[in-house]
C-alpha cells in the first residue's frame, strides 16, 4: 500500500514534467505561427488547450484522492498541495501560448510583427521555451539550484518586454495604434508565460525545503520541513 501510494504522489511530478513538455511545445509553435503567419501551426496550438485542461484535471483527481485517503503530512503533503499549484501554473501557461496563436490566427494572412521588432519576438520566444524546458528538468530532478537560476533567466525576458515597448513609443514607429496593440497584448503574454514557468520552480523549491521563496506565487507553509 506505501509503495503504491509512494508512486501516485512521484507520478503527480511526472505528470508537471509532461505537461511543462506540452506547454513549451505549444510556445514554440505558436512564435512560430506568429512570425511566418503560418494559420495551419496556430489551429494546432489553439487546439492543445484541451489537451492541457485535461492534464490539469487528471493531476487533480490523483491528488484529491491522496488528500482524501491517505491523508498525507509533512512533505507528502508539501508535494499534493504544490502538485495543484504547479498544474494550475501549466495548464495557464499553455492558455497563454493558445493566445499567442490565435493573435496569428486573428490577423492571418497578415503578418502580425513588423520587422524591427522581430528579433524582439523571436528572442522572448526563445526564452519562454527555455525556462519551460528548464522547469521540466526541475520537477522531474526536484533541482532547487536550477530552481533558483530560473529567477535570474526570467529576467532576460522581463528585459526584452522592456525592449519592445521602447520600439512601441519610438517616434520612429510608423504602423499605428492597432499594431501596437497587438504587441503589447503579446509581450504581456510571453512575460507572463515566463512568470509561471519560475512559479512552477518556485512551488518546487517549497516542496524540496518547504522554504518562503517570496514573490506574487509565495505558497501557504502547511507545514514545517522535515529535519
Amino acid at each position: 500500500m506505501r509503495q503504491a501510494y509512494q508512486i501516485r504522489l512521484n507520478d503527480l511530478g511526472d505528470h508537471g514534467a509532461r505537461m511543462c513538455q506540452v506547454a513549451s511545445d505549444a510556445l514554440r509553435d505558436a512564435t512560430t505561427a506568429l512570425l511566418n503567419a503560418d494559420l495551419a501551426l496556430a489551429e494546432k496550438v489553439i487546439a492543445t488547450d484541451v489537451q492541457l485542461d485535461e492534464m490539469r484535471a487528471s493531476a487533480e483527481a490523483v491528488a484529491f484522492e491522496i488528500l482524501a485517503l491517505q491523508a498525507p503530512v509533512a512533505s507528502d503533503l508539501r508535494a499534493v498541495v504544490s502538485a495543484l499549484w504547479i498544474v494550475a501554473d501549466l495548464q495557464r501557461m499553455g492558455a497563454l501560448a493558445m493566445h499567442v496563436a490565435k493573435a496569428a490566427r486573428r490577423r492571418h494572412p497578415a503578418q502580425v510583427i513588423p520587422v524591427e521588432v522581430r528579433p524582439i519576438f523571436e528572442r522572448m520566444g526563445r526564452v519562454g521555451v527555455h525556462l519551460a524546458d528548464q522547469a521540466a528538468r526541475v520537477l522531474l530532478d526536484r533541482d532547487v539550484e536550477l530552481a533558483r537560476v530560473m529567477e535570474s533567466e526570467d529576467d532576460l525576458m522581463d528585459d526584452l518586454h522592456q525592449e519592445m515597448f521602447a520600439a512601441l513609443l519610438s517616434p520612429k514607429w510608423s504602423h499605428g495604434v492597432e499594431p501596437a496593440v497587438d504587441l503589447s497584448l503579446l509581450g504581456r503574454f510571453y512575460e507572463r508565460f515566463a512568470d509561471h514557468a519560475v512559479a512552477v520552480a518556485r512551488r518546487v523549491v517549497f516542496l524540496v525545503t518547504g522554504e518562503n521563496v517570496g514573490g506574487d506565487t509565495t505558497p501557504v507553509v502547511l507545514a514545517p520541513p522535515e529535519r
